[in-house]
Order: C-alpha cells, then structure tokens, then sequence
C-alpha cells in the first residue's frame, strides 16, 4: 500500500533536505557530475536528520515510531539514484548494455523496496497494481489522447530536433525487436521508481503538489540523459506530473503503466521510422 501524506504543510528543513536530494539527479543526468551529486546527497541526508531532530524548532522531534523518518525515506531515493549512476544510460541494444540496464535499474527499485521493508520494516514503497474502481469513460478517453497527442507530437518532437539519433540504428528485425523490448521495460522502470518509490517516499513528507514537482524533477533528469535532450523537458515535465496526478487520482499501477506505454508505443515506432523512413511511414507531422 503506497502511503500518504502526514505532513500537509511545508516545513523548511524538510524542504531543504529534499530538494538537495532530488538536485543530485540533475546533477547526476544532466551535468553528469558525479561529485555534485554525492555532495548534494550527502547534504540533503544531513539537513533530513535535522529535520528528524526538528531543525531549529524541538516541538517538531520524531518521537513517535509511528512517523516516518524523512532521513531513511530520502536515503531510499539516494540509493535508488546510486544504483542508476553506476552506469551509463547511452541507449545501446547489445546484450550485455541490456543486461548491464537490467540489473542497475532493477536494483535501483528492489533494493530500496527491500530495505524498506526487512530493514526499515515500514513499507515506504509499494506497487499497487489495481486500482478498486473499474476504468470508466474519463480512463479510456485519456489513453485515446495520449495515442493522438502522441503522434502528432513525438515525430516533430525527435525528428526536427534530431535528437533520435541520441539511440542507435535500428536496421534489422533484430535490432528493430530489441528496441520494443528496451523502450517498454525502461518504461514500466520509470513508473515503478519514480512513481511507486520517489513519489511514494515524498507523499509521507509533502503536499502532494510539492511531492510531484520534486519527483518531476528526477523523472525528467533521468530522461535527458536517456536521450530527451534539445526542448524534451518541454514534452517530459508535464507528462511527469501528469503521471504523478493520475496516480494520485486512480492509485493504479497498472493504469499508469498503460498510459506510459502506450506513449512508448509512439515512441518506438518514430524512432523506427525515423531510422527507416519508408518503414512505420504514419506520422503526418514528421519533418
């Protein structure tokens, strides 16, 4: 069970530490600046155990088991983050690049899930896959949406600015097979780290609204690094906190899981096309 926010106002030592925190992914993604991001980490770590202490007000000590521990929940984040910069995110289809994927970004969900929970032994993340309610007209509709905007979008988008050359020739039913399979795992990744365990961590801490700026802020670093570079983050920050608002919305793994494949359904078959232009030739759009 992903849970909820217990503190609805903004304190500022809570503040600080995880906005040093979440600084360490652009820092990490963008700038690739592996030092930057350490310290930044190392930072938020520090001012979240003053938080826990209660910074420069003592009324606000954690005292209660019952609260959680800003400083162990960001250093869920902070290992996650690690985990994913131990490797280089150059988009590449070989096997061991695909197997060196696997590994570091599945490590970067389980391990902080697994510490969570059998260290911690407070269940900070989660991933609940069904949501209660069935979809209706509004679930349905979004998912038609994202397929036309989509379309429409992502073919001026990576080839206009050229920025599909950021992955690697896909010239063969080889490659062009391995592409689908690397574009919707790290695509179901995303949803299980940035939302099930960044968001889910911050959502005890945060508003909502700050909790889905600061996941926003790691999602789209990720991304740049991943190849959505030159005006992407103009694409990429709003479908960040969109998928953070569903979320809220339907709590459903699995839709959000839905939506961002489907978005990686277009981005797959513009990525061929723009390699094979006389292959997935659907985009009326493409420049």
């Amino acid at each position: 069970m992903i849970p909820t926010a217990l503190r609805l106002s903004v304190q500022p030592w809570h503040t600080i530490a995880a906005t040093l925190t979440v600084l360490a992914a652009p820092a990490f993604f963008v700038f690739e600046d592996l030092a930057s991001g350490l310290v930044l980490l190392a930072l938020g770590l520090a001012a979240a155990f003053k938080a826990d202490r209660g910074g420069c007000d003592p009324s606000q000590r954690i005292d209660s088991p019952r609260t959680p521990s800003l400083l162990r929940d960001l250093s869920l984040i902070a290992i996650g983050l690690l985990i994913v910069r131990t490797i280089s995110l150059t988009a590449e289809l070989d096997n061991l690049a695909m197997l060196r994927f696997t590994l570091a970004l599945g490590g970067a969900v389980l391990v902080p899930y697994l510490i969570s929970r059998f260290v911690y032994r407070d269940r900070a993340t989660g991933f609940p896959w069904r949501a209660r309610q069935r979809w209706g007209l509004l679930h349905w509709s979004w998912l038609a949406a994202v397929l036309v905007l989509g379309w429409l979008i992502l073919p001026f988008y990576f080839i206009g600015s050229g920025v599909y050359q950021n992955w690697p020739v896909v010239d063969s039913p080889e490659l062009i097979f391995r592409l689908f399979v690397g574009v919707g795992a790290v695509g179901i990744w995303d949803e299980l780290f940035f939302i099930c365990t960044v968001f889910a961590v911050l959502l005890r801490h945060f508003p909502a609204w700050l909790a889905n700026l600061f996941q926003a802020v790691v999602f789209v670093s990720f991304l740049w690094e991943l190849g959505y570079q030159a005006w992407g983050p103009l694409l990429t920050i709003p479908f960040a906190l969109v998928q953070g608002l569903i979320f809220l919305r339907t709590k459903s793994l699995g839709y959000v899981v839905t939506v961002h494949l489907l978005f990686d359904a277009v981005v797959f078959a513009v990525l061929v096309h723009a390699h094979n232009p006389t292959l997935a030739n659907i985009f009326p759009t493409a420049p």
